[in-house]
């Protein structure tokens, strides 16, 4: 099964990435504006791109700054029964030039970089290589600049602006 994976240091204390990817006002100031999501296990996340079209997830599981957990349940044919994970760790550029060597660039570009966030994001259990898989891998790697732009600098580029320049 294919899976997309995107790992990205933020400049920002962990509390305000778990904030960004686990309430309402937080996802829809990165992914799309309308969004309805709840931080509680069981509960049904709604994100709308445009009038027609939603995506719904099950939040499966959170683990207050570490991990969060979500399965889809409608969207896209080939995005049902799908699972996103974000995994949160925090340190100090030393810290995680250590641990993960494989993203000493995005580490190094980080001022002095005492208060980092590595978030490792993950698309799960696609069932095939598709084009669509390929728009979703691409653009999850927009959003994920977008919500390290939020959590950086309090602006993200939420859909349909995922593609700008800035």
């Amino acid at each position: 099964m294919p899976h997309i994976r995107h790992s990205l240091i933020i400049s920002a204390p962990i509390e305000k990435v778990y904030e960004a990817i686990t309430t309402s006002e937080g996802l829809s100031r990165w992914w799309t504006p309308d969004t309805d999501a709840l931080p509680q296990v069981g509960s049904h996340a709604r994100f709308h791109f445009g009038t027609e079209y939603y995506k719904e997830m099950l939040i499966t599981e959170l683990i207050p700054l570490e991990w969060v957990a979500w399965r889809c349940t409608k969207g896209a044919t080939e995005w049902i029964d799908t699972s996103i994970t974000f995994r949160l760790e925090h340190g100090d550029r030393q810290a995680f030039l250590q641990l993960h060597p494989e993203i000493s660039g995005q580490i190094q570009q980080q001022g002095n970089g005492e208060n980092l966030t590595l978030l490792s994001f993950a698309h799960d259990n696609w069932q095939e290589y598709t084009p669509m898989f390929a728009e979703c891998s691409y653009t999850w790697g927009r959003f994920m600049r977008s919500l390290k732009l939020l959590c950086e600098t309090g602006y993200g580029l939420p859909w349909p602006k995922q593609h700008e320049v800035h």
